[in-house]
Order: C-alpha cells, then sequence, then structure tokens
C-alpha cells in the first residue's frame, strides 16, 4: 500500500482524489497523533490548531473539513484565513499551537490541493509520525468521539497577518529604502502578505499577479512562469524581481537585466552573506543532490562546506538540525534559515536577497556571478523495474565511463522516481554538448535493464 503523505504532505485532485471525507479524517487523526499529552477528555483545556490556506477555490471546502474534524477531536481551530505556509508554520509556535495545518498544493494548478501538518513549534512532521497519523486514518471511525463542551471550537484570528509580517520584519533590520522591486504573487497566499512586507521595510513594491479570485493560482505566472516578470522588471527598470509560488515557501528571482536567478545561486548569495557576517554555522551550507555542480565550485572556492541530501526540502531541514547548521535549501528556491523559521520562506528569502543587495550597494547581476551555472542535462527514463537499475553491471559501467570523461568538470546521478517506474539521469558537463551526449548515452543503457 503506497504511503498517503508524500514529500510535503498529501495532495491530490481536490474532490476526488483529496476529498472532503480524507479532509475530515486526515484531521482527526492528526489531531489524535498530536495532542495525546495534552487533550483533556473532559474538555476544560481544548489543544489548539492553526488552520490556514491558500487562496483557490476548494480551500475554502477543505478548511472547512479540517476544522470540522479538529473540533470533532476535541482541538479547538483558529483560523488565520489565506497566508503563506511560512506563516502558518510560525503562528503555530506564535500561538503555542498543538499543530498546524496549511490547506495548499504549492506551485501545482488550481484544480488541485493539498495538506501539510505541522507539528509543536512549526515543525514539519518525521515519516514516523506521519505514519501514525496515515495509520489512524485508515483505522476508520474509532477514535473517540467527545460530547458537550468537550467539543472543539472554530474561531478567527485577528492579528494573524500582522503577526508574521512584524517576524520578518524582526528578522531583518536592514532598510531596503532604494530598492525597486516587481513582485509576483501568482495569484496566491503572497498576494497580500509579499507587497506589505517589502513595503515595510522600506522598498517600492510594484505588484503584478496580486489579485486572487479562487480559479487563478498560479495561472500562467509565478515562479513556474517566470517570462512576465522578467519583462516587467526591464520595462520598469526595476532592480529586481522576485517570483513566489502558490504558498510562497519559496522564491526565485529576476535581476535588472532580466535573467532567471534560481535557488542555486541565492543560496550563494546568502551563503557568502552570512559568512561574512559571522552567521553561516561551521561555514557550511546544505543544498541537494539537484543543486548545480557551479554551486559545489563556488562554495569551495569561498571556503565553505556543503553537504548533500537527498530532494525534498524536509531533507534539508534534517540535515540542519542534526548538523546544527544555519542556511540551506533547494535549487527550486526552497531556502531554509533556521533561525527564523521551522519551513521554506519565499518572503523572507527574498527580503534577505534585498538586504545583501542594500548591504553591499551591489545589483543583483554582480552578486550572482559568484557562482557560474554549468549546463545541465535531466533525462526521465521509463523503467520496468526502477529498483533494479542501481546495481546493474552495465549501468555502473557506464556511469564510471561517464564520470572519467568528465572528471572534475562536470558530475553524474541517476535517481529514482518517489511515485513512478522512472529514473532521472542527470548529467553536469563543461559544455551543453558534452552533457547531452552523455545523459543520452547513460539513459540509452538504463533503458535497456
Amino acid at each position: 500500500m503506497s504511503r498517503l503523505f508524500g514529500t510535503d504532505g498529501v495532495r491530490g485532485l481536490a474532490n476526488a482524489e483529496l476529498t472532503v471525507e480524507l479532509a475530515v479524517a486526515l484531521a482527526g487523526a492528526a489531531a489524535e497523533v498530536l495532542t495525546r499529552a495534552s487533550h483533556d477528555p473532559r474538555g476544560r483545556r481544548h489543544p489548539v490548531a492553526v488552520v490556514g490556506r491558500d487562496p483557490r477555490a476548494s480551500g475554502e471546502m477543505l478548511e472547512a473539513a479540517i476544522c470540522a474534524g479538529l473540533t470533532a477531536a476535541g482541538v479547538n481551530a483558529l483560523r488565520v484565513g489565506v497566508l503563506p505556509t511560512p506563516a502558518v508554520a510560525y503562528l503555530t509556535s506564535a500561538y503555542d499551537a498543538a499543530l498546524g495545518v496549511m490547506i495548499s498544493a504549492s506551485h501545482n494548478p488550481m484544480p488541485d490541493n493539498g495538506i501539510k501538518i505541522f507539528g509543536p513549534g512549526g515543525q514539519k512532521l518525521d515519516d514516523a509520525t506521519e505514519d501514525q497519523i496515515a495509520a489512524v486514518v485508515r483505522a476508520g471511525s474509532s477514535l473517540p468521539r467527545p460530547t458537550g463542551s468537550a467539543v472543539g471550537r472554530i474561531t478567527d484570528a485577528t492579528d494573524a497577518l500582522p503577526r508574521y509580517l512584524n517576524h520578518l520584519n524582526s528578522a531583518v533590520p536592514q532598510s531596503l529604502a532604494g530598492l525597486t522591486v516587481v513582485v509576483d504573487c501568482a495569484h496566491g497566499a503572497a498576494s497580500e502578505a509579499a507587497p506589505a512586507a517589502y513595503r515595510a521595510a522600506g522598498a517600492s513594491v510594484l505588484p503584478i499577479h496580486n489579485s486572487p479570485d479562487g480559479l487563478n493560482i498560479n495561472e500562467g505566472c509565478g515562479s513556474t512562469h517566470l517570462s512576465v516578470l522578467q519583462e516587467a522588471v526591464t520595462a520598469h527598470g526595476a532592480d529586481l524581481g522576485i517570483a513566489h509560488d502558490g504558498d510562497a515557501d519559496r522564491c526565485l528571482a529576476v535581476d535588472s537585466r532580466g535573467n532567471a536567478i534560481d535557488g542555486d545561486a541565492i543560496m550563494a548569495i546568502l551563503a557568502l552573506a552570512m559568512r561574512d557576517a559571522g552567521e553561516l554555522a561551521h561555514k557550511t551550507l546544505v543544498a541537494t543532490v539537484m543543486s548545480n555542480l557551479g554551486l559545489h565550485l563556488a562554495m569551495k572556492d569561498a571556503g565553505i562546506g556543503l553537504r548533500t541530501t537527498a530532494v525534498g526540502d524536509r531533507y534539508v531541514l534534517e540535515e540542519l538540525r542534526a548538523g546544527g547548521f544555519s542556511l540551506g535549501g533547494e535549487q527550486s528556491g526552497h531556502i531554509v534559515l533556521p533561525q527564523f523559521g521551522t519551513t521554506g520562506d519565499g518572503l523572507l528569502t527574498a527580503l534577505k536577497l534585498m538586504a545583501r543587495m542594500a548591504e553591499t550597494g551591489k545589483s543583483l547581476h554582480d552578486l550572482a556571478a559568484v557562482m557560474t551555472v554549468l549546463p545541465q542535462v535531466l533525462v526521465n527514463v521509463s523503467v520496468s523495474d526502477k529498483t533494479a537499475v542501481a546495481g546493474d553491471t552495465a549501468v555502473l559501467a557506464a556511469i564510471a565511463e561517464a564520470e572519467r570523461q568528465l572528471g572534475e568538470t562536470g558530475r553524474v546521478l541517476l535517481r529514482a522516481s518517489g511515485t513512478e517506474q522512472l529514473v532521472r539521469v542527470m548529467v553536469e558537463a563543461a559544455s551543453a554538448e558534452q552533457a547531452q551526449q552523455l545523459a543520452e548515452g547513460l539513459a540509452r543503457t538504463v533503458s535497456a535493464v
């Protein structure tokens, strides 16, 4: 049986795969697992759960279901409305809640939705806790049913956004006066919060795609569609552009020339800034195996260590905690600063990036020049048994030959998909031609397994 939870919560087509019934059951199960120690069966003390969402239409329906499941389990639901995922994680801690729930499918198209659950302190759940919740869901309706005063209540927070904005402001005291930024809010959860945060820090802000109607989230905009932002930055003569995804837990950037600045380049810039300020713990950055070799080389030149993890910001978080590190992230723009948050925060990342520009007086283009991106080719190969590929002698020999040809000027990565019978073949090389040639050759070898 496949896991209920994916790499970032439970996702699916809303009202088909992610149903109201599943949302109610998931909320009740999360309440059961995460509030056992604090729950009073007589209802004299109710645990609290923070509930937030992005603006997609199905979020209204799922919010109601989540609140129903929580209150039926004796937990008070504190609705914070449409806010970024990192805001919900922060508020779970700030309100001293037992858990937090964010309803969002991030960068996925509008028909999809998802449910992310945070534990006490706004921490992401580990696999074992997720599996406990999934087991309770699958057990069905055997949960205790409180009655009378033991039933939970639903209230609306009135200070959620101001609290989150104050948190961001305290994390970035550097004034951004003199900077002009175009921010693409993806018609998502950042639509109100991001322009407000950047203006509060002193920047001149030109927001685009900040009019969510429940149906237009991520539609041709945001971090997965940079072209409109690139055009807007150059047209307005702005210093930079910031693109968020639907729930604003990540951001990508655009420099004044219209060039895209991905998560690897942002991490390189922030790592140097934190090193210079004495804030880069153990002089080490944490990234995933998909980060470009150019990031590795740039960090080596800067005297900064680089730890790599499996793909997924949850694995970056685990490594950050285990090693006591202070900066990590993904090429996709999920950047984690554990001093200020328990998950990727696109708004905090953008503020830190602009603060580095203001501090140094350098353009984003010049700051990003610390890293040279090596050509990267990714080929998805359909296979009958993805588990057999890793130990296949022909595949191992092909990898060894490719690595011999690349030497220190490139690298090879084969990674099995977590959900499909696919193996992803990635090659980086000094030239696009060499990367393409080696990737295609490896793909042929893999497909023959």
